[in-house]
């Protein structure tokens, strides 16, 4: 598997060079990319189908326990069959679509980083492996977002959809560290066995909020949910991959994974089922006004989205069924309307729903697919679609509490999809043609094979669901509940209350769509106030962020030196500060006051000079007094011993003085800039340093160091590097390759003063 992964990353990497090389054909060799991933995990089916979980794992750093570690059983399985399949449609169908765009070479080197890495999340089997996939898809998607760059919409949609997606990425981060803190273990199928020890730990709440944070910022579940109709600025094969089949359903996933190991309680329950309600119920109704194709397939799915959380929240066998069942039907029918959308866009010039009708003999092919599409959004036997609704209905009629609510939520919402589908998959093939800005035609083969393929699936796999979806079923439940549903997948269950529910839906849909008009002239005149919108709240925290960071920018980045050194001093202070005098035994240092006469005197010395540094109001005396501070600490050096680095010290102050002298004695006197305050502000804070510094040489020197490397040095000195001066040998053999970078720095700052120095500006340049 991670061979694969890295073979993804790569393909990916050279695709914009092949792409200069192969441009009219370049759709199909791009196709082959995903299906030879489709095929490598189809050979996979029976093994899986059997019970069999493939594992791989290499140690990445295993002193934390972190690994590349990958998992496929009949979950993970499904999600790669689905990301591999619709990519194979997508990236042909891009190869036509996106032909006549400026860097289409960069969007398939996008869209392949953005598809393996969806795959490795999908497949990974460690927490932190799966956290950096996790983030990849957030950046790939970001750029694929904005991929028509020179629109500002794009740009905006795209930053908001990394800014909400990569918010929540944080919170699952953190979530995913506290998880791997309970449980002793960042391998997510070592949790399953302890399930109980999770849950009753008092860190539980926390990990439960922080995963799913990050789970339904990215499957945009309310509150989120406003970033993904704004993503529909991307190209159509970016809307019809990321933003029906794919990324979105990552947070799905996400929550689908890990309900074995941590779900089961009330609060992962609750939260997961109001969420998922809230979501389809508000997307369904958002869709109502909206006249932009992929606005109102992506609210649609908003809302499909919030059915599957619901059902995942509920939790039951039979609403983890419903679960798989619609996952699937979900991906083919809306991957398929999405292409349809991309076709109406690029063969007419439009994707406003009420410019388009009577095309059904202009683009006969693109008809056939969008109905199969179409019917299986709706439910209509015998799609798979069909399949899928029936069993969300009879799954929420197995409810305790609040069955009627859930179910009258449900019927309503999935009224609207139907409305939508109405809307975007038969109204533009029927009726009066109308007029279009580009004279329509049927779309050429390679955007064709796409829709078709998908369409024709979820027709076969409602046909057959014993022979496409019944095996992944049972094995994907297990991964869900820890346990075999057991329950089979058939097309018709005869005349029930569950058929009578889909009739109900179909003709409360239809209803919709005939007084859609008549609906939206009555609600013209009202709208939600901004504060109930969560856009508007993202908005203003957006802009406050932006107006603290400039506040600060303002305080912290003035151009001030002086400042910049007084932030990061009192920064220091402050963190380490309190911790250092709550250090045990600080209180009781022995601090000895036994002083020869002369080190005394070298210390009255350099305070004296110090002094003089400061008072000062000629520049050389300042440097020499800097001087004698420096021959000073030379001659302290030598009192302890270290006659070699105060020879350096010499050499360094002589030359230092000397260099000062011959640059600042032309320079006029000082300049009173400080007034009294500052002074006194500059002296606190220079004595708070000061004393600080000595607590923690104090502190230091109390006891005796432990080091290995003192012992080895020492011993290593003589014996290695031939030398017996222990600094200098580490200088000089032991940190040769530093020693060496230092001279090469100074070296080179050398010939850029002397380059300096030697410029002269020929007359008239300035």
């Amino acid at each position: 598997m991670l061979n694969l992964i890295i073979i993804g990353f790569f393909a990916s990497a050279f695709a914009p060079l092949i792409y200069k090389r192969t441009k009219k054909y370049f759709g199909w060799i791009a196709a082959s990319f995903p299906l030879y991933m489709f095929i490598s995990f189809i050979l996979k089916y029976n093994e899986i189908a059997s019970g069999k979980i493939i594992k791989e794992a290499i140690s990445w750093i295993p002193s934390l326990g972190i690994n590349f570690s990958f998992l496929l059983d009949g979950l993970s399985l499904t999600f790669v069959l689905i990301i591999t399949l619709i990519g194979t449609a997508v990236f042909l169908y891009a190869g036509s679509y996106m032909k006549n765009y400026e860097h289409t070479g960069r969007f398939y080197l996008y869209i392949g980083v953005f598809m393996t890495s969806m795959i490795g999340l999908v497949l990974s089997d460690n927490m932190i492996t799966l956290f950096v996939f996790w983030e990849l898809t957030s950046i790939s998607s970001y750029l694929l977002i904005g991929f028509n760059h020179h629109k500002e919409s794009s740009r905006k949609s795209a930053l908001q959809a990394l800014l909400v997606t990569g918010g929540g990425g944080l919170a699952l981060m953190a979530g995913l560290i506290l998880l791997a803190q309970v449980s002793g273990s960042f391998e997510i199928s070592a949790l399953y066995d302890i399930h109980d020890k999770i849950v009753s730990s008092k860190l539980y709440p926390a990990v439960v909020i922080l995963i799913l944070l990050g789970a339904f910022t990215k499957s945009a579940q309310f509150p989120f949910h406003f970033w993904l109709p704004n993503a529909m600025e991307a190209p159509t094969p970016v809307s019809a991959y990321l933003h029906s089949a794919t990324m979105v359903k990552a947070g799905i996933y996400l929550i689908a994974r890990f309900n074995h190991a941590i779900g089961g309680t009330v609060i992962w329950q609750d939260t997961i089922l109001i969420a998922g309600t809230i979501t389809m119920f508000i997307a369904a109704l958002l869709a109502f006004n909206q006249t932009d194709l992929k606005k109102l397939l992506a609210y649609s799915t908003l809302s499909v989205l919030g059915t599957l959380t619901m059902l995942l929240g509920i939790g039951s066998n039979l609403a983890i069924k419903a679960f798989f069942i619609f996952l699937v039907a979900h991906s083919l029918y809306k991957g398929t309307l999405f292409l349809v959308a991309g076709i109406f866009d690029h063969k007419t010039g439009t994707r406003n729903v009420s410019m388009l009708g009577g095309l059904k003999k202009l683009l006969p092919v693109t008809m056939t697919a969008a109905l199969l599409a179409s019917f299986s959004m709706m439910g209509i036997i015998p799609l798979v679609g069909f399949i899928g609704k029936e069993t969300v209905y009879s799954s929420i009629l197995e409810v305790e509490n609040f069955r009627f609510l859930l179910l009258a939520l449900a019927v309503i919402s999935n009224a609207f999809v139907v409305m939508v589908t109405i809307l975007v998959g038969i109204k533009p093939f029927f009726g009066k043609l109308l007029p279009t800005l580009k004279p329509p035609q049927e779309a050429p083969v390679k955007m064709l094979i796409g829709p078709i393929l998908l369409a024709v699936f979820g027709l076969l796999t409602g046909l057959f669901p014993n022979v496409f979806i019944q095996k992944l079923l049972d094995r994907s439940t297990i991964s869900i509940l820890a346990e075999e549903l057991g329950i089979t997948v058939k097309l018709w269950h005869g005349f029930n209350y569950v058929l009578l529910l889909s009739f109900v839906t179909l003709l409360l849909g239809i209803g919709l769509y005939y007084f859609r008009k008549q609906i939206l002239q009555i609600l013209e005149n009202l709208s939600l106030s901004n504060y109930l919108k969560p856009s508007f709240w993202y908005e203003r925290i957006l802009n406050g962020t932006l107006s603290f960071a400039s506040l600060q920018t303002k305080i912290l980045q003035n151009g001030y030196l002086r400042y910049y050194i007084i932030f990061i001093i009192i920064t220091t202070l402050g963190l380490t500060g309190y911790t250092l005098f709550k250090i045990s035994g600080i209180g009781s240092l022995d601090i000895t006051t036994d002083l020869t006469i002369y080190e005394l005197i070298i210390g009255i010395i350099i305070i004296a000079s110090t002094f003089l540094v400061i008072t000062s109001v000629s520049r050389l005396k300042a440097i020499v007094a800097i001087g004698v501070v420096g021959f000073c600490i030379g001659i302290i050096f030598i009192l302890y011993s270290a006659p070699d680095l105060a020879l350096t010290t010499f050499a360094i102050e002589t030359l230092t003085v000397i260099l000062f002298v011959l640059v600042l004695y032309r320079l006029p006197k000082y300049l009173q800039f400080s007034n009294p305050g500052s002074k006194i502000r500059d002296a606190i804070i220079a004595a708070s340093v000061g004393i600080f510094m000595t607590m923690i040489v104090l502190l230091v020197t109390a006891g005796e160091m432990q080091s290995e490397l003192k012992k080895y040095f020492a011993e290593a000195s003589l014996a290695e590097g031939k030398g017996r001066n222990i600094v200098n040998v580490i200088l000089v053999d032991f940190r040769a390759i530093d020693t060496l970078g230092e001279i090469t720095v100074l070296a080179v700052a050398a010939i850029g003063v002397y380059a300096l120095l030697k410029l002269r500006l020929k007359e008239g340049d300035k």
